[in-house]
């Protein structure tokens, strides 16, 4: 008996260290806050140019650029963002990696991504893909 009290003590303790993180994160955080994306599945973002980037407005609409523009209204629920309907110009860039960055962003966002923000690291992630964006110091 007391074996398993033990265990069952040891079960709520352990249940209570674990928690999820996927609703902590409120849109709140990420308005007015710009980032720009420095690996894509853990390779450092090569290319000339201005870096690929990634914007929220207080609405959380969200904008931004890898080799094309992306605009598009966001949804954020239970740690998912998600952006329905997302706008994007359609220009060929001459780097490749902007250009695969183009269709990963679009897949990421319209199908949504789980999303974590840490200290000034955004995160980006689905089963495939990880997106490690940091802080603009300028969030305009």
């Amino acid at each position: 008996m007391k074996k398993i009290m033990t265990l069952v003590a040891l079960s709520v303790v352990l249940s209570g260290c674990v928690s999820s993180r996927t609703d902590t994160l409120k849109p709140q955080q990420l308005a007015d806050q710009r980032f720009v994306l420095t690996t894509v599945n853990g390779q450092a973002v090569q290319g000339n140019g201005p870096a690929p980037e990634i914007r929220f407005d207080k609405d959380l609409r969200v904008s931004g650029k890898m080799c094309n523009g992306f605009m598009g209204q966001g949804k954020l629920s239970e740690g998912k963002l998600t952006v329905k309907q997302m706008g994007m110009t359609m220009m060929l860039c001459p780097d490749q990696q902007r250009n695969e960055l183009d269709h990963t962003i679009n897949a990421m966002l319209s199908e949504g991504a789980q999303v974590d923000l840490t200290d000034k690291q955004l995160t980006l992630a689905t089963a495939t893909q990880t997106l490690i964006y940091t802080r603009a110091a300028n969030a305009q």
